[in-house]
């Protein structure tokens, strides 16, 4: 039988542009110790006592330098940041989050470029099977299937896990 453990608690924002649909990929810098160079959105780890709604609106002002509301959840996530040891596991939450002024974005030292691509544009960009693409092909599902009203409730909202 398996025993408790400790493992690290992360977010990731999806950030998506409302005027047009399209996602924020961001290139992470060569300078960053785990997947240097790759795309992704926007992530990061829980600090202690915050909460993972907390955490992923901080996480895309520390990052891209605006404010965001989120949408909806797109689902959790677990993975080794690095070899599959106990000390490198992390779970965690997904959000789809929409930003309130996309041309305001600046950002911070973690990545070195981004650009607005809907989610055929990002599976042509990104290596087969990427997390990435699998991620936009959810949220554009997820969006297609949701009502507006909804998506207006929640943001309104703004759930506390």
């Amino acid at each position: 039988m398996a025993t408790g453990g400790r493992f690290l608690a992360g977010v990731g924002a999806l950030v998506r542009r409302p005027s047009d649909g399209r996602y924020l990929l961001l290139r992470r810098t060569e300078e960053k110790d785990f997947a240097a160079g790759a795309w992704e959105c926007v992530t990061g780890r829980l600090d202690q006592g915050e909460s993972f709604a907390d955490a992923v609106l901080r996480e895309v002002r520390e990052e891209l330098g605006v404010s965001a509301g989120i949408d909806f959840i797109l689902g959790t996530m677990h993975f080794y940041r690095g070899d599959a040891r106990p000390e490198n596991e992390l779970v965690g939450v997904l959000y789809c989050c929409s930003v309130e002024r996309p041309e305001g974005i600046t950002l911070d030292w973690e990545h070195n470029e981004h650009r607005w691509a809907t989610a055929e544009e990002a599976g042509e960009l990104l290596p087969e099977g990427h997390w990435l693409a699998r991620l936009l092909e959810r949220a554009e599902v997820v969006m297609a299937l949701l009502p507006p009203e909804l998506v207006a409730y929640y943001r309104e909202q703004r759930p506390e896990f």
